[in-house]
């Protein structure tokens, strides 16, 4: 007998010098994926008027033959509206739209490093391929090829002059070593290209078809929602639900329950890196006890056309159309355009909902509705390293002492969103720093030897 699954419905290398790359909001170092909760589901809904697609996707272990499913739909469907998804796109959206985890260093002290200002991202990323060209030729810059070779996307750039070269670069999100824009001109008057490659996640990582793959089906209906109410009914305990939504105007929300922000730009203690999963279920799981497990919990809210930073590259205008964004231009004739990641996603906002729920908690299917609220939301959760040389200055002991008021507001974050004793995390923190920056106060072989 089956078991039915009542499911829901820039890189950039320099020869001449080995920095690390940064994007404007530092180092992307962890996320928080669905494969850190226990029975989760996925669902991307795609909406706009009165159209929309689902795709659905589960957690179900066991023998592919003992699996069926159960979906409430608002309109009987034809064999043309149903078809068979790819799971590999919901883990691109999945990894796209994570919380995630990044990380700072602080600078030295006694050397305050140079100040940039931060452009809004209106060229590569806010606008898409064409303006992202127009910006480049605007400094004097020029794209002159587009490739995707093995699991790198590669961009050929010329320029008229370095200046514009920089600043294209730091529009885009690279951070240039000190001493660039001499060395970059130097190779400009040589008439020389730049070859500047990233990584295609998509590419680095395909997937077999060993799973259960994704039901997909789109119909047209005055109710956007999702019935949440079948899947309690042989549910083991409670259950996380992850809904991707897909939309022209803005943010999507709930109607019939709260939808709530999670906490974000917490600055917590560095050791927290390692522990990023302990981490983000106990707060997770404080943020749902503190709303009775009664809200739906906002991750995400963001343009498809860029992310600052990004655990994942913005989908293409291909795998949107798989996804069923049917608002978007017909890929046909556009082959080179498919190629351009950033090129094809613009107007598509998307909006990532995490809710745990059972049936007592939830006893409503799930109603929606998409405001024009376009602001830009992430879980996003900071580590800030502390200067570890031997900086001495008068700026570097005012830094010093700050340390330890740093840490002990960093332990009491950690504390506020995860409801772990504070004296553990002390603990787990050591000694903030003492006067003249060794962290316990001893010299280092001291430490070493225990002395």
């Amino acid at each position: 007998m089956k078991l039915v699954a009542t499911l829901v419905t820039a890189m950039l290398t320099i020869t001449f010098t080995a920095p690390t790359v940064l994007a404007f909001c530092g180092f992307y170092v962890a996320k928080a994926d669905t494969k850190l909760f226990n029975q989760a589901s996925q669902v991307v809904l795609v909406r706009h008027e009165n159209k929309t697609v689902i795709t659905m996707a589960n957690d179900f272990k066991g023998d592919p033959k003992e699996f069926a499913i159960v979906v409430p739909v608002p309109t009987v469907l034809e064999k043309g509206q149903i078809r068979v998804g790819d799971r590999a796109l919901i883990e691109h959206l999945d990894a796209y739209s994570a919380p995630r985890l990044v990380e700072y260093f602080d600078d030295d002290p006694c050397r305050p490093p140079a100040r940039y200002e931060m452009l809004a991202p209106r060229s590569m990323a806010a606008a898409g391929a064409d303006k992202m060209a127009e910006r480049a030729r605007s400094l004097g810059v020029t794209i002159e090829a587009q490739y995707t070779v093995g699991e790198y996307d590669i961009l050929i750039l010329s320029a008229k002059e370095s200046a514009g070269l920089e600043t294209w670069l730091r529009d885009n999100g690279y951070r240039l070593p000190t001493g660039a824009s001499s060395v970059l001109g130097s190779y400009l008057k040589q008439g020389m290209n730049f070859f500047v490659a990233r990584v295609n996640l998509k590419e680095q990582a395909r997937l077999g078809f060993t799973y259960l793959r994704p039901l997909q089906m789109a119909f047209e209906s005055p109710k956007f929602m999702l019935p949440i109410r079948l899947g309690t009914l042989n549910a083991d305990g409670v259950q996380e639900l992850f809904v991707y939504a897909l939309t022209r105007k803005g943010r999507v929300e709930t109607t019939n329950y709260r939808t709530v922000r999670l906490p974000t730009g917490t600055e917590l203690p560095v050791y927290v890196k390692e522990e990023f999963p302990q981490f983000y279920r106990a707060m997770f799981a404080e943020q749902v006890k503190r709303e009775s497990m009664r809200a739906v919990f906002l991750e995400y809210a963001w343009d498809m056309s860029w992310c600052d930073p990004c655990a994942a590259d913005p989908l293409s205008l291909e795998e949107l159309r798989k996804l069923g964004v049917f608002w978007l231009e017909s890929s046909s004739g556009s082959a080179d355009q498919l190629r351009r990641r950033l090129g094809g996603s613009v107007d598509v906002f998307m909006t990532r909902l995490h809710v745990r729920y059972d049936a007592a908690s939830f006893p409503e299917d799930l109603v929606f509705q998409e405001t024009a609220d376009r602001a830009n939301f992430q879980g996003r959760y900071v580590l800030r390293h502390p200067w570890k040389g031997e900086a001495k200055c008068e700026a570097a002991g005012r830094y010093r002492q700050s340390l330890r008021a740093r840490s002990e507001r960093e332990a009491g974050n950690l504390s506020s969103l995860t409801g772990w004793p504070i004296e553990d995390i002390r603990r787990k923190i050591g000694p903030a720093g003492d006067s003249d920056g060794k962290p316990d106060g001893r010299a280092w072989w001291q430490r070493l030897f225990g002395e």
